[in-house]
Parts: C-alpha cells; structure tokens; sequence
C-alpha cells in the first residue's frame, strides 16, 4: 500500500491543531478543536482504506480485488453524522452559556481546587489493616492462634484452675465466657439502663 504523504502531513497537522485547540479555556476553541480531530480522524480512516479502486457494485466480470472497500467508507459516513451531533450539542452549551454568563470561558472551580489540594493519603482509607476486624473477645487473636493463651485464670484466691483464656485488649477473659458472648441471651451483657448513676 502505497502512502500519501501529502494526506498524512494535512492530517498530523489539524490533529496538532486540534489537541491544541482542545486544550484552551475558550469553548469556542474546543470546538473548533474537536471539529478538527473529527476532519483529521476522517482523513485518517480513508488513508486506511488502501488504494482507490471500482466502485463496490457488484458484476459478474469483475475481479474481487479490483473493488474499492466500502468499509472505510461508511465509517467516514458514521464519524461525520457523529461529529456532527457533538457540534450541534457543543454549540447549544456555547449559547447557554453565553446567555447566563456573557463569557466563553471556563472558569476555576474552588471545590476542584481543593480537592488536587488534599494530599493522595487517607488515614481510614490507607492505613493497615489488622488480620481481623471483628469487635468480639473471642476473634481477637491472630490468625496464627497466638493470641489464644492455656494460663491459669483463677477467681481471685490464687487458687486458680488451668482453662484456656483469650486476650481481649489489656485483659484476659475465659474462653468461655468470650464464646458465651457470641450466643444469643450472652452472659456478660450489663441490662440496666445506661446513665443511671453506675
């Protein structure tokens, strides 16, 4: 396949224009920029289609490979109805815009000023996060079981007998009474009301 490199040098060129354009404040130039892209992305698609051949109607006489490709052709035909509508609809916000602001320039938003003002870490969000989560006694310890302790918790009197025992925060609790809290009718919840002078 041959190339033009008169076609591809237009179409660099309004695809620089058009990023340009489409970079500034002005909706007028964006715009004008997208309309660019959409000629130089037309230009593209036909330098695609290969070389200029018949017209794709078919006869019984001529060769498959003497037929020009119709696809390229109706993509083109698609991106110029799709360039179209985007012009249509960009210039209904230019004109609504100018009526409401009598600019045609975007301004600075204060809000998306200071959102790329915070710093990317959050404390909630990034920080570690334990094995386990869960605010009961008894699924306090590890993953690896070393939180879960056989230590004599005796009643007080020294006299204590060996039961296994779990490490809820700074203290120990019997692993049965830290089970019992999972069942429903726990033992270990205080029924009287909150604020009553306890």
């Amino acid at each position: 396949m041959s190339v033009n490199l008169t076609l591809l040098t237009i179409m660099g060129a309004l695809y620089a224009c058009g990023i340009y354009l489409i970079l500034e404040r002005s909706l007028t130039r964006v715009l004008l920029g997208l309309m660019l892209l959409a000629n130089a992305t037309n230009l593209l698609i036909l330098a695609t289609g290969g070389y200029a051949g018949l017209a794709p109607i078919f006869d019984k006489n001529t060769p498959a490979g003497d037929y020009n490709d119709p696809l390229p052709q109706a993509l083109i035909l698609t991106s110029i109805v799709i360039s179209f509508a985007v012009t249509a609809f960009m210039l209904g916000i230019i004109y609504r815009t100018w009526v409401l602001a009598r600019q045609d320039e975007i301004q600075d938003d204060a809000e998306d000023r200071r959102v790329a003002e915070t710093p990317s870490f959050d404390a909630e969000d990034d920080s570690v996060i334990p094995v386990e989560t869960s605010e009961f006694p008894l699924a306090m310890f590890g993953s690896d079981g070393a939180g879960l302790m056989d230590t004599a918790v005796g009643s007080g009197s020294g006299t204590g007998s060996s039961a296994s025992a779990v490490m809820s925060g700074d203290r120990v609790v019997r692993a049965e009474k830290a089970a019992s809290e999972e069942q429903p009718g726990s033992l270990n919840v205080d029924t009287s009301k909150e604020g009553d002078g306890k």
